[in-house]
């Protein structure tokens, strides 16, 4: 079995689900989790003190196929962080042999995105 399948028994049931917290005006986590048909999303923030805690599951589910796409429509909020660890999974899924696209990417990604100029990187043309 492995490391991957230990992380999650069935297909709807998340393959990881890391809260990180820090004490500022409140709490900030993320999640990534793996849905059916190579599928994921990552949902809450994805910002300097979360990014960290779902890089690995991300990477997991990639170099495992699980992950072709990702649904973002869930990211309520980021920073340079969030946009660094999207780039991230896609040298992830190229090193790995895989495709790998993003679905429903947060206006806030977006410009981060086109304003570091990066953005055909994320949305194919």
């Amino acid at each position: 079995m492995s490391t991957l399948d230990n992380l999650s028994v069935a297909v709807k049931r998340p393959l990881s689900i890391v809260r990180r917290k820090y004490r500022s005006d409140g709490e900030q986590s993320a999640s990534f989790e793996v849905l059916e048909e190579n599928r994921s999303r990552v949902v809450g923030s994805l910002h300097f003190s979360t990014v960290s805690a779902v890089l690995a599951a991300g990477v997991a589910a990639i170099e495992a196929g699980r992950a072709d796409s990702i649904d973002l429509a869930g990211v309520t909020g980021s920073d340079s962080s969030g946009l660094a660890l999207l780039i991230e999974w896609l040298s992830v899924a190229k090193a790995a042999g895989r495709s790998l696209r993003y679905e429903n990417l947060p206006t806030q990604l977006h410009q981060l995105a086109r304003l570091s100029e990066v953005e055909e990187l994320l949305i194919p043309g």
